[in-house]
């Protein structure tokens, strides 16, 4: 179990971490530093923002976590939006649908911010990364969407397989998309590959989850359009989500191909991705985050203490 649910903690994070980082020679300098780049790979300010992010139904902005950059971008965006256009409603991946109603009370000022914190199940760096963009969704009044699908369940869909969501109740299974496609597709090609070496019953399991995120989040931006078709909406996730417009993207035009949809995803080099998606696609060009993981041995005396993660039974 330990093994199992360390796996799904690395694979989170090797998907949303920065790669192949080169010298950049650009304004770029602290992790503080944006610069955002169109497809042909000529700068854009967000000052004159092309109409393909203004006037899309949906803006996929990827990240990789905790990335100070990253998260100044996602909230200078988000004002950005917000001044152009007064109904932009910030749809998250860090939160999940069973926090729905936790996160409408904070909105509503019902509860403070210790309780969304603890009963949202926010994330760990949520008052370092995320507090800015929810406070601002709050004071314009706009509503912040939890659109992920819960961890617990996921984790068993990465364990069991798809068919665990036979075992959840009508209410639980709410939580999750109604559909997930599982199919072969160049989006699971490029999974696949990437978790060459590992059996392969086990990378379907983790793929199924994978998609579980996609699908679901995909499925949550949908129904609020549907209900609020004079929204649009901005929707933060991870950076393999939203690239080249496989995942998250392609769940959206299934399910509603008429959407007009932007992505922007970070980068450590610019370059020509001009035909790589079927949606306009924009580069954020930040630093690379620093190396997480050194081969060698760590000091005499130094203690670590990995963060425990509580058991869940899948059956």
């Amino acid at each position: 179990m330990y093994g199992y649910k360390h796996t799904l903690v690395l694979l989170s994070c090797f998907l949303c971490s920065p790669t192949g980082a080169k010298e950049l020679h650009s304004p770029v300098t602290t992790f503080f530093d944006y610069q955002l780049y169109e497809i042909s790979s000529n700068p854009v300010t967000l000052s004159a923002l092309p109409s393909q992010i203004l006037n899309a139904d949906v803006i996929l902005v990827g990240e990789w976590h905790s990335h100070s950059a990253v998260h100044r971008f996602q909230s200078d965006l988000y004002q950005l939006l917000l001044d152009k256009n007064e109904n932009v409603a910030l749809s998250m991946e860090q939160f999940s649908r069973p926090s729905q109603s936790t996160l409408n009370q904070y909105l509503n000022k019902e509860i403070g911010e210790l309780a969304l914190v603890a009963h949202a199940n926010a994330w760990p760096n949520y008052t370092s990364d995320y507090r800015p963009i929810v406070e601002q969704a709050k004071a314009a009044k706009m509503p912040v969407i939890a659109a992920n699908a819960p961890r617990d369940i996921v984790r068993c869909i990465g364990k069991v397989g798809p068919d665990y969501l036979k075992q959840l109740n009508s209410e639980e299974r709410k939580f999750v998309a109604a559909q997930l496609d599982t199919s072969e597709r160049p989006y699971k090609a490029r999974f696949v590959e990437m978790m060459e070496g590992i059996d392969k019953d086990v990378v379907e399991k983790m793929y199924a989850a994978q998609v579980s995120w996609d699908e679901t989040m995909a499925e949550s931006i949908v129904m609020h359009i549907q209900n609020n078709p004079d929204h649009q909406v901005m929707h933060t996730a991870g950076k393999f989500h939203v690239e080249n417009g496989m995942g998250i993207a392609h769940s959206l035009n299934k399910r509603m191909p008429d959407l007009k949809i932007a992505l922007i995803t970070p980068v450590t080099e610019v370059s020509n991705i001009s035909g790589q998606s079927l949606f306009p696609e924009y580069q954020l060009l930040v630093l690379p985050l620093p190396e997480q993981v050194v081969t060698g041995t760590l000091d005499h005396g130094t203690s670590t203490h990995p963060q425990s993660d509580s058991a869940t039974d899948c059956k």
